[in-house]
C-alpha cells in the first residue's frame, strides 16, 4: 500500500500569485539599476570625449544614439530570451542550451559578480551623494552604506512584490523629472545657467577609433541591469512571460529616451565635465534653472542610485536558484519561503556587498572600475547563444533575428574587450581572477553532487526494500527513566538491543551497585559492560561497535533536554562528543534521543536519524 502526505503549502496559490510583480512593478523592483544609470552613464561618455575638446564633445550624441541602438538589440534579444527561457536564467539559461555547460558557468559567474559590485557600487554611490550634500556625515560613510544595505535587505526579505510598491514611488517620480528636463530643455533656447568649466592646460587629442571605443565603452555603463527581467521571470504574474517582456521593452524605450535626451541637451548647452560638479546637475540647472525642479532631479536621483541595488536583489537569488538546480551551486538556493523570497540567495548577495563596501571604506571610486566588465560578457554569451538559437529552431523571419543578435554579439565583445583593457590597471584584473575562480567552485560543488547522486543511484530504480537484521546500541550511565525510554524506543527499532557502559576494573563497588540495580529492574534487555583501564568514555563505544557482526546497526544516545537554555552549560557534553565520534569512524546510524526536563511537555522528543552535525545537547 502507498501512503501520500503532502506537506501542507507556505501560502494559498493565490497568495503566493499576489507576491509576484507586475509591469510596473517590475519596473520598480528590477530596473532601477538601468534608470539610475542615466546619472553616470551620459557623464562617462563626456570625460572621455572632453580631451578631445569641442570635436570630441560634438561626437557625444552620435555614441549616445550607438549605445541606444546596442540597448534596443538587447532588448529585443531579451524579450527572445524571455520566451524562449521562462524558468528565467537569461545569459546563464541561453549559454546552458546552446553553448554548453562551462559557458553557461562563465555566464553565470559573471552576472553573480556584476549583479554584487552593482549593489555595492549604487549604495556607495547614493551614500557618496549624500556626504557630499552634507559633509559632516562623511566619517560615518561605512556605516551610512551598511545600514542603506540592511534596510533594502529588509524590505527585499519582506517579498519582491512587496519591495517593488514601496520603490514605484520614487522611480515615477525620478523618470518623470528626468523627461521633463529633457521636454523644457528642447523647448528652451538658451540655457538658464551653465557651469562653465575651467581652461585646461594641456594638449587636446585627436578624435580617433581608440578614443570613440573608450567613450562608446564607458557609456556601455548605462546597459548594466538590462538583463534582470530576463533573468527574474518567474517572479512576475500569470501570464509571466508577456508581463516580463512587456517590461523588457518598457525598460528599453525610458532608458533609451532618457539617454539620448540627455545627450542631446549636453550639446545643446554645450556642457562640460566640471569638477565637482555632475553633467546631469548640469543639464538639470540649464533647462530648469536653480529651484524647485533642479532639487527634486538631484533628490530623486539620490534615492534612485541608493536604491538601484534592488534590481540584484530581484536578479540574483532567482539565478542562484537555478544554478542549485543544476547543482552548481549548494541546494539551500533553490529554497524559497514565504512571499516568493529566497532568503539564502539575498543573504549571500547582502553579505558579499557589505563585505565590499566595508572593505572599501564605502568609497565609490574604487569600487566603479570594477564595475560593468562581468556584464558584457555575459551579453556577449547571450547574444552568440541566440544565434545558435536561430540556426536551430529556424523559426519564421529568423534570418533578420539572427543578423540582430549576431551584431549585438561582435558589438558587446568589442566593448567587454575595450572597457576591460581600459580599467585593467585601476582594479579590473580582479574580475579576471575572480571569473575563473567562481567557474573553478562551481564545477567542484558539481562534481560533488554527481559524487553523491552516483553513491545514492539517483535516476535508478533500486532493488524492493526488504527487512534486515539491525543492532540497536544504546550507551547508558546507570538506571533512570533516561535510560526506560532510550531502551523503549530501541526495542521498537531494531531485532537485538544492547545496553553498553564503559566501567573501569578499580571501580569494583560502583560496577557492583549498578549490576545489583540493573538485575533488580530486570528490563530483559542484554547488558554489555566495557572494561577500559585509561577510564575513556568514546573510544571503548566506537570500538565495540565497530565488532559487532549485525550490519545494520543503530546507537540511540539518550540525552537531557534541560528547561532553560542557560541550563546547558551545566552538561557534560559528552552525547555530541561520542555522536561526533561515531559518525566519523563508524558506519553506524547515530540517533540523539531527548528527554526535556519542561515539566508541562509530557512527551519525548526525538531528533530525526541523521548524520547532520549534532545538536548541542549533551547525555546525563
Amino acid at each position: 500500500m502507498t501512503s501520500l502526505r503532502t506537506a501542507a503549502p507556505e501560502e494559498p496559490p493565490d497568495q503566493a500569485e499576489r507576491h509576484r510583480l507586475t509591469v510596473i512593478g517590475g519596473l520598480a523592483a528590477l530596473s532601477l539599476d538601468a534608470m539610475a544609470s542615466v546619472a553616470y552613464g551620459p557623464e562617462a561618455i563626456v570625460i572621455v570625449l572632453a580631451v578631445a575638446g569641442g570635436a570630441g564633445m560634438g561626437c557625444t550624441l552620435p555614441v549616445t544614439l550607438t549605445i541606444a541602438g546596442l540597448l534596443a538589440v538587447l532588448v529585443f534579444s531579451y524579450r527572445h530570451v524571455i520566451a524562449a527561457f521562462p524558468e528565467g536564467g537569461g545569459a546563464y539559461g541561453v549559454s546552458k542550451k546552446y553553448l554548453g555547460r562551462r559557458s553557461a558557468l562563465v555566464a553565470a559567474a559573471s552576472l553573480i559578480v556584476d549583479y554584487v559590485l552593482n549593489v555595492a557600487v549604487s549604495v556607495a554611490a547614493g551614500v557618496a551623494a549624500l556626504t557630499s550634500a552634507f559633509p559632516g556625515l562623511l566619517p560615518c560613510t561605512v556605516w551610512i552604506c551598511l545600514a542603506v544595505l540592511a534596510l533594502i535587505t529588509a524590505i527585499n526579505y519582506r517579498g519582491i512584490a512587496h519591495s517593488a510598491r514601496l520603490f514605484i514611488a520614487p522611480t515615477v517620480i525620478y523618470v518623470g523629472a528626468i523627461v521633463l528636463v529633457i521636454v523644457v530643455g528642447l523647448l528652451r533656447d538658451s540655457a538658464v545657467t551653465v557651469e562653465q568649466a575651467h581652461h585646461q592646460a594641456q594638449t587636446l587629442q585627436s578624435v580617433g577609433v581608440l578614443l570613440l571605443l573608450k567613450a562608446f565603452a564607458n557609456g556601455c555603463a548605462a546597459l548594466t541591469g538590462v538583463e534582470a527581467i530576463a533573468n527574474a521571470v518567474p517572479s512576475f504574474k500569470r501570464p509571466r512571460v508577456k508581463r516580463a517582456q512587456h517590461a523588457e521593452l518598457a525598460l528599453g524605450g525610458l532608458l533609451a529616451l532618457m539617454l539620448v535626451g540627455i545627450a542631446l541637451l549636453i550639446e545643446k548647452f554645450e556642457i562640460r565635465p566640471v569638477e565637482g560638479v555632475t553633467v546631469l546637475s548640469q543639464v538639470t540647472e540649464a533647462a530648469v534653472g536653480h529651484g524647485a525642479g533642479f532639487y527634486v532631479v538631484q533628490f530623486a536621483t539620490v534615492i534612485l542610485l541608493a536604491l538601484a541595488a534592488n534590481t540584484s536583489f530581484g536578479g540574483l537569488p532567482v539565478l542562484a536558484q537555478l544554478l542549485a538546480k543544476d547543482n552548481n551551486l549548494p541546494h539551500l538556493f533553490a529554497l524559497r519561503a514565504e512571499r516568493q523570497v529566497h532568503r539564502y540567495g539575498i543573504g549571500f548577495l547582502a553579505v558579499t556587498a557589505g563585505i565590499l563596501l566595508a572593505a572599501s571604506n564605502g568609497d565609490m571610486n574604487t569600487l566603479v572600475p570594477l564595475f560593468a566588465i562581468g556584464v558584457f560578457v555575459g551579453f556577449t554569451l547571450s547574444q552568440a547563444g541566440m544565434v545558435r538559437h536561430w540556426l536551430t529552431e529556424r523559426t519564421p523571419g529568423w534570418h533578420g533575428k539572427l543578423a540582430l543578435n549576431a551584431f549585438g554579439a561582435v558589438l558587446t565583445a568589442i566593448a567587454a574587450v575595450v572597457v576591460t583593457a581600459t580599467k585593467f590597471a585601476d582594479g579590473g584584473w580582479l574580475i579576471l581572477v575572480a571569473l575563473p575562480l567562481m567557474v573553478v567552485l562551481m564545477e567542484w560543488v558539481h562534481r560533488s553532487y554527481a559524487r553523491i547522486g552516483d553513491r545514492l543511484q539517483l535516476g535508478r530504480t533500486p532493488p524492493p526494500p526488504r527487512p534486515r537484521r539491525s543492532l540497536v546500541v544504546v550507551p547508558i550511565g546507570g538506571v533512570s527513566l533516561l535510560t526506560q525510554q532510550a531502551l523503549a524506543a530501541a526495542l521498537s527499532l531494531g531485532d537485538r538491543v544492547v545496553a553498553v557502559r564503559v566501567v573501569h576494573p578499580d571501580d569494583e563497588e560502583e560496577n557492583a551497585r549498578f549490576v545489583a540495580e540493573w538485575e533488580a529492574w530486570a528490563p530483559d534487555v542484554e547488558l554489555s559492560l566495557i572494561n577500559d583501564e585509561r577510564r575513556r568514555l568514546v573510544e571503548p563505544i566506537v570500538e565495540y561497535v565497530n565488532d559487532v557482526r549485525e550490519r545494520h546497526v543503530f546507537v540511540l544516545i539518550p540525552e537531557v533536554e534541560p528547561e532553560h537554555v542557560w541550563e546547558r552549560v551545566l552538561q557534560n557534553q559528552r552525547g555530541a562528543v561520542l555522536s561526533h565520534a561515531l559518525r566519523r569512524d563508524t558506519g553506524s546510524v547515530v540517533s540523539r534521543l531527548r528527554f526535556p526536563m519542561d515539566p508541562h511537555r509530557e512527551n519525548m522528543k526525538q531528533c530525526s536519524t541523521t548524520s547532520s552535525a549534532p545538536s548541542s545537547s549533551s547525555p546525563v
